[in-house]
């Protein structure tokens, strides 16, 4: 944007000295973290969970037994034919977490009570695994009630018809009564973030159908990987071929390589360990990207490593969580460096920035949770309060922007701050969570003893009935 209308003749020179001036103006101008005490810690988590508690009325209020709330409208909104109470569900564990034993009761009451997966109806496989199946699973680890373990083992047989494809591969879709599948072209997001959900089902059930299946998934996407580790966009679940071979880390790919290394942790996994020791270090050749003396991961052709975009956004934000818990943070650090000069090109994190320029491509903001989530890991395996005060900048500006009176609305342009008509579950299950755990004291949830599923959901170990 040009900050200055043409200038006459006799400006010129004054002007050509502040524009020389601008890029250290610019850097002084960046607002120091302060640091954040214990007292102050603790204040900001009780913030967090009121500010959990006033979107969860909301919701209460206009949405009830729905999907989600619309918190503009403050009309409810479902996915699908029939409520499969999507925010409920992606909540409890949150409210739990959070002692909010009231609300956590009553959504566990209306789960119990009124899902029903008996529907005739198409649902998207991946999104209802980490959303339905994950926080059922981790509902009833926190709660231990039989009901939720019982409604998970429904839906989690349900979903089984998306693996009988001719490679082993999911289709994306599948009719919740009838077992019909559709959707041949998927991408390794889809196929390969699974293991988590359905083989904790499997410990939990005593049937092996479901973590064979979805490793096998896995592994399936994982031998058409290049040689170098890196998968491409878009691949077709019947033939194996891939349809699009851009690399990167974003949606589409991300959990792919999260869930190479979690089913590791969490399953013990070697053969995962080894997947996932080869896919990083191609993404740390290929992808991973230095500019301005500053971290990015960018896009490459899979095969070639030939850089093909540069550009990094919400949903890659994860990675410094994940190379973290992997063992690399350093790395970490750098890249959520990057990842905070990104949120403060608007003051909140664009959809996707072109790094090489620092210009804004996708200027939505959809309350997304990755930045926060790998603030509370490096919180957590530095001990560094400087994440602690990246978390209270983010959270600052997610209240200022984004509150409304029903809840909390995305962004459709972090630049002008225009609200969005939409709330989706995963405030509830992840941005809200990891806000909360950053700024709690540790006894709130001990990290080493559970795996997060992408979704957040807090998986136990060891993973045993």
């Amino acid at each position: 944007m040009t900050r200055f209308s043409p200038f006459k003749a006799a400006q010129r020179g004054l002007c050509i000295t502040l524009f020389a001036l601008l890029p250290a103006m610019s850097q002084a101008a960046t607002p120091a973290l302060r640091p954040v005490s214990t007292t102050e810690s603790a204040a900001l988590a009780q913030r967090v969970k009121d500010e959990m508690r006033h979107a969860w009325q909301g919701y209460k209020q206009y949405a009830w037994g729905h999907d989600a709330l619309s918190p503009l409208s403050k009309k409810p909104r479902d996915w699908y034919a029939h409520s499969l109470l999507m925010t409920p569900v992606d909540a409890l564990d949150t409210l739990v977490i959070m002692g909010l034993k009231t609300e956590a009761d009553e959504a566990r009451e209306l789960i119990a009570t009124q899902l029903s997966f008996d529907q005739d109806m198409e649902v998207q496989n991946f999104e209802i695994t980490i959303r339905l199946l994950g926080g059922l699973i981790s509902a009833y680890q926190l709660t231990g009630d039989d009901r939720l373990l019982a409604k998970a083992d429904d839906l989690g047989r349900r979903l089984l018809p998306v693996f009988e494809s001719p490679t082993g591969l999911p289709y994306t879709h599948v009719n919740l009564r009838t077992g019909k599948v559709s959707g041949k072209v998927s991408n390794p997001a889809e196929t390969g973030t699974l293991v988590l959900e359905f083989g904790m089902l499997s410990k939990l059930t005593g049937k092996p159908v479901y973590f064979d299946k979805a490793k096998r998934a896995l592994v399936e996407t994982y031998q058409r990987a290049s040689k170098d580790g890196l998968v491409g966009s878009a691949i077709d679940v019947e033939t194996g071929k891939w349809v699009n071979t851009d690399a990167h880390i974003g949606g589409g790919i991300d959990s792919y390589y999260e869930y190479l290394y979690k089913c590791y942790r969490l399953f013990g996994d070697a053969e995962c360990k080894a997947m996932w020791d080869h896919s990083i270090a191609g993404v740390n050749k290929s992808l991973a990207d230095k500019r301005d003396g500053a971290l990015w991961y960018g896009h490459a052709d899979m095969n070639t490593g030939r850089r093909t975009a540069t550009q990094y956004g919400a949903l890659d934000a994860f990675m410094p969580a994940l190379l973290a818990l992997g063992g690399d943070v350093p790395r970490a650090t750098a890249l959520q460096e990057s990842g905070l000069r990104m949120w403060r090109v608007a003051g909140v994190e664009p959809e996707a920035l072109d790094y090489a320029r620092m210009k804004i491509t996708s200027p939505g903001y959809a309350l997304r949770p990755e930045i926060i989530e790998s603030a509370y890991y490096l919180n957590h395996y530095t001990g560094d309060a400087r994440y602690r005060a990246m978390g209270r900048e983010f959270f600052e500006a997610f209240v200022r922007y984004c509150r409304t009176d029903a809840g909390y609305a995305a962004l459709k342009d972090v630049r002008t701050k225009v609200q969005e008509d939409s709330m989706e579950s995963f405030v509830f299950a992840e941005t809200f969570k990891y806000f909360y755990l950053l700024f709690a004291p540790k006894e709130a949830l001990d990290f080493d003893a559970v795996t997060f599923n992408t979704e957040a959901h807090p998986l136990r170990l060891p993973a045993a009935h």
